[in-house]
């Protein structure tokens, strides 16, 4: 079981993520890389909301940076840093019909039916929210938007296949910037509710 510890600093080259699994056996092998992507890695990335909201909940979490491509999503950093897509998990700032905001947190390689998150959080209908408007919402920009330390409250729901992984990457509050963190902290101190709506 995941017990909350201090916040813990980027894993050396070749080291890798493992939390969540009990003997701290390597759930993402670091991978490998010329020198200036081991720079890359080893890069000193300074305090977001997100991750102030982490530590302040007592949160073990690893970083893990990455060159940020326009468009590029959790494919590209799934990519760059040799981690599984179902196991990087994007951050989708979405609205009920009543404009009011919500966060879905869903696997990389998964999409939401907007159809049946509607149905399971007990609204007409879902739609992602303009960028813009995600933007205003939480305080992040899109492309590094975290569901820890938003601006606004507002509900988070997260697709009930993620909570049986044994580890995540979830944006860390910047663009090119992820923490490794164990899924529990999701419905845990975030109190995110279980959905289905992965398609």
């Amino acid at each position: 079981m995941f017990a909350p510890k201090t916040p813990a600093a980027s894993p050396p080259r070749g080291g890798a993520f493992a939390l969540g699994r009990p003997g701290g056996k390597h759930l993402f092998p670091a991978s490998g890389g010329d020198n200036a992507s081991m720079a890359k890695k080893d890069k000193h990335v300074s305090e977001t909301p997100a991750t102030q909201w982490l530590k302040a909940h007592g949160v073990a979490f690893t970083e893990h940076v990455y060159d940020y491509v326009d468009h590029g999503g959790t494919a590209e950093s799934s990519r760059q840093l040799g981690h599984p897509e179902h196991a990087v998990i994007k951050t989708l700032v979405m609205q009920d019909e009543k404009a009011e905001p919500l966060i879905i947190l869903m696997h990389g390689d998964k999409q939401v039916s907007t159809k049946n998150l509607a149905r399971a959080i007990g609204t007409k209908s879902v739609e992602p929210c303009k960028p813009e408007v995600a933007q205003r919402h939480t305080g992040f920009q899109v492309g590094g938007t975290s569901p820890f330390g938003v601006r606004k409250a507002m509900p988070v729901y997260v697709e009930a296949t993620v909570l049986a992984l044994p580890g995540i990457l979830i944006n860390g509050g910047r663009r090119g910037y992820l923490v490794g963190i164990a899924p529990a902290v999701l419905s845990g101190p975030l109190g995110a509710k279980p959905v289905s709506c992965a398609i």
